[in-house]
């Protein structure tokens, strides 16, 4: 951390270091930064002064995230630089846009929106976005308000589903099923003594994936749970649309639920702590879809529970959780009818 003509500079990942990104040391320089900024954001916000730069997120070799804190006309405003080592993701973007100007506006009378997506500095192979307040919906859900915050986000992604903004690329369940081929086996290699357990459970996804409905696809997050969420007050932001693709929309929520399932174990040892809250938002769902969905949210629930054996043995502090996990997933599939 240092500073720069009063301007603050904080890289804790030593991003400038990363050869596949050689711009990110200009992406961080206080006179490229408000030369960059002044020219790229609209007119409405060139009246800048800058603050601090700090580098939030870096994935060497990949991507990272910068965060520029400014005030414009003595407000503050914080605005979120995301480079891409492949080159500006253009598409994402444009994405936020098109999200923003069909409804999910910060004024938004639903109260559910996008961050503002607010321009493009190719040379760093970044887009910008305005930073919102708020707090993930994975803190908050089993609060006091959890069980009516889980109906709202069921709304929430049914709003997205609805905005026919057609994706560049399609997810199907066989699509959802090759993951975890690809996965569960490298698990069996860390794990030989769950090899024939982890076998068997991937034959019954099978089975599941085989006879779950084929809803009418739509435009879905695919990466949708918890921390894709902030909440400020009566407010919900949706962020990161990275996956964003055509599929069926019970993903969405099966996906969510899963994840609940999961927190719930791994927080409060029961995997059903926090059921209530997966009810309200299963129960909203189907009131928007029928009765026909309700098989699917369920089937990719289980499929997402699946995913979190492999998942829990990538991060340290949730390695603990894996027999409890693998355990959980052949208790689901012994209560599921397919």
């Amino acid at each position: 951390m240092f500073f720069a003509s009063n301007v603050l500079v904080s890289d804790p990942f030593n991003s400038v270091a990363d050869p596949k990104m050689p711009f990110l040391s200009k992406a961080i320089d206080p006179v490229r930064v408000q030369e960059n900024l002044t020219k790229s954001l609209s007119c409405a916000r060139r009246d800048i002064e800058l603050h601090a730069i700090r580098v939030i997120r870096h994935k060497p070799g990949r991507r990272c995230a910068i965060a520029y804190e400014l005030t414009h006309k003595t407000q503050p405003l914080v605005i979120i630089g995301k480079a891409r080592a492949k080159g500006l993701d253009r598409h994402s973007y444009e994405l936020q846009r098109s999200l923003w100007n069909a409804g999910f506006a910060e004024n938004s009378a639903d109260g559910i929106s996008v961050p503002e997506p607010i321009g493009i500095i190719p040379e760093w192979q970044m887009w910008l976005q305005k930073k919102v307040p708020g707090t993930v919906a994975t803190n908050l859900l089993a609060g006091a308000e959890g069980i009516s915050l889980a109906s709202k986000i069921a709304e929430a992604v049914h709003k997205l589903h609805q905005t026919g903004i057609v994706p560049r690329r399609c997810h199907t369940m066989a699509d959802e099923l090759s993951i975890l081929h690809d996965r569960l086996p490298k698990v069996a290699q860390q794990f030989p003594q769950w090899e024939k357990q982890l076998e068997r459970i991937l034959e019954k996804c099978d089975r599941l994936g085989a006879s779950t409905p084929e809803l009418k696809q739509c435009s879905i997050h695919r990466d949708f749970y918890g921390d894709q969420i902030l909440v400020n007050g009566d407010r919900l932001y949706l962020i990161d649309f990275d996956l964003y693709c055509q599929g069926n929309p019970a993903l969405d929520l099966g996906n969510f639920i899963g994840h609940i399932t999961e927190y719930s174990l791994r927080i409060f040892g029961n995997p059903d702590a926090l059921a209530d809250r997966e009810t309200a938002m299963e129960e909203r769902f189907v009131r928007f879809h029928g009765e026909a969905v309700r098989q699917a949210i369920q089937s990719y629930a289980a499929l997402t529970l699946v995913r979190h054996i492999y998942i829990s043995t990538q991060i340290g502090d949730r390695r603990p959780f894996t027999p409890m996990l693998l355990e959980l997933c052949k208790k689901r599939f012994h209560c599921l009818s397919f």
